[in-house]
């Protein structure tokens, strides 16, 4: 007997109700929400917000953002306890369906250095209908310059296409927003990383 089609094989979308519930407004508890951070986190607390596009500059409706990175200290979480002790759960999830302009929202802190010679950043995980495997990209931050220009990962990119990798800050009445649209296709396509 041929197994059916599972998920992953297929162009979906279950992540709303399987993965990003509760912003779907589904009955279930998401496990790590777009809010990473609560307010008692220690840090610089920040929005990361952005949309994902076509090859044709259309924007996806349905797809659904990953972040993750170190605490302000450049420490990762490690264990359930570490996160409910911090405020800080290290990874969160959004999907890109619920808003007007079907963009994204996390709310965290600035990540602090995770290594000695690199840039504080944040890992970027996108699911989507059409991909059969998880596409991964990094946010830096457009403050870090000097950081940015020693950090290995970022200086093994071409430098024309750099600039994809990098969020823009906008400082708001609210606090801090970091811009980081994603294209995944086409003029100006994101670096994307095979992992």
């Amino acid at each position: 007997m041929t197994p059916g089609q599972t998920p992953s094989q297929t162009v979906g979308p279950f992540f709303a109700y399987g993965l990003t519930a509760e912003q779907y407004g589904y009955p279930f508890t998401s496990l790590f929400p777009p809010r990473v951070a609560e307010p008692r986190a220690r840090g610089e607390h920040i929005r990361v917000t952005g949309r994902l596009f076509d090859g044709e500059g259309k924007t996806i409706p349905d797809a659904m953002v990953e972040i993750a990175h170190v605490d302000a200290e450049g420490r990762p979480v490690t264990s359930r306890d570490t996160a409910v002790a911090s405020g800080f759960r290290g990874f969160g999830r959004c999907g890109t369906g619920t808003s007007a302009d079907q963009s994204f929202e996390f709310h965290t802190i600035k990540p602090g250095v995770a290594a000695p010679g690199t840039a504080p950043h944040i890992n970027v995980i996108v699911t989507m209908r059409g991909l059969l495997v998880h596409a991964f990209t990094r946010l830096y931050f457009e403050d870090e310059a000097a950081a940015n220009a020693a950090d290995p990962v970022l200086a093994s990119v071409p430098a024309e296409r750099r600039a994809t990798l990098i969020a823009k800050r906008i400082a708001l009445p609210e606090g801090v927003e970091y811009r980081f649209d994603i294209q995944m296709q086409g003029p100006n396509e994101t670096v994307f990383f095979d992992l």
